[in-house]
């Protein structure tokens, strides 16, 4: 049995991941509009009535925008733990209570062969998650929109098969653009979001033998760019002896083009 998976869209405008196992078939996010929400799965070739679930990392607006509109409308079971639930309920409208499910932060959920761990992240949202997905002996790691990534979080991220990580901006780039200083502030600290030297050192702790595949996701439009992010990751992976090619692949995410539907 495989896990499959697929990011549809990264970015600050928009956020959402596609998961498939033999039996069932789960977003994690749905930052962008209903109509492109359908639009980008029919590019993986996959119907949005075939969904069993939408996993909800937290409630800023590039990865919630289209959440209430797409589950109403194809009637979508919605996992949130407590405190995303109260504060992203004036943004997605009223949600039947047989769609809404709750799923707290630490714990484990299962869908069928699949188990799904949640674990915390520094970040300013009321209280913001992501998950590491277990198919038999495979692991899969969703995490961006994180200020740092802490010891515990490493703990729990290991040894995965692929890793869709967080490398939002490149601290010169950021610190010589246009943003006021307040924002630069944000972003930099520890409830921001995490640069590209940051996600090369931390995977350079948390790879293993069996990860083959890398995608650098949430890459700032203003403050980053694509070239500049692989660079900067492959060479903090090489100071620590880990050589980028055959064995382990590094791959770009888009805000609104999916990428090839894998499985691991």
């Amino acid at each position: 049995m495989s896990l499959q998976y697929s990011v549809l869209a990264s970015g600050s405008t928009g956020n959402s991941l596609y998961i498939e196992t033999e039996k069932h078939k789960l977003l994690v996010d749905c930052g962008l509009s209903g109509k492109k929400m359908v639009d980008l799965l029919s590019q993986i070739n996959r119907d949005p009535k075939d969904l069993d679930g939408i996993l909800v990392t937290h409630e800023h607006s590039d990865h919630i925008k289209g959440l209430g509109v797409f589950a109403r409308r194809f009637q979508i079971p919605i996992y949130a733990n407590t405190k995303t639930w109260q504060a992203m309920s004036d943004s997605i409208g009223n949600i039947d209570s047989d769609q809404k499910f709750t799923f707290e932060t630490g714990t484990v959920k299962e869908f069928g062969s699949l188990q799904i761990e949640s674990f915390g992240v520094s970040h300013d949202a009321a209280e913001p998650m992501f998950f590491s997905f277990h198919q038999e002996d495979k692991k899969l790691t969703l995490l961006t929109d994180l200020g740092y990534v802490s010891d515990r979080i490493k703990g729990v991220i290991r040894e995965s098969d692929a890793y869709i990580i967080e490398a939002n901006h490149d601290i010169q780039m950021l610190m010589m653009g246009r943003y006021p200083w307040n924002i630069k502030r944000r972003i930099l600290g520890d409830s921001g979001h995490i640069s590209n030297e940051d996600a090369g050192l931390a995977l350079s702790e948390v790879i293993g033998h069996n990860t083959k595949r890398i995608y650098l996701a949430h890459l700032s439009k203003d403050n980053n760019m694509k070239d500049l992010a692989r660079m900067s990751v492959e060479q903090k992976l090489g100071q620590y002896g880990i050589q980028l090619g055959e064995d382990i692949g590094l791959f770009d995410t888009d805000p609104d083009i999916p990428t090839r539907l894998c499985a691991i």
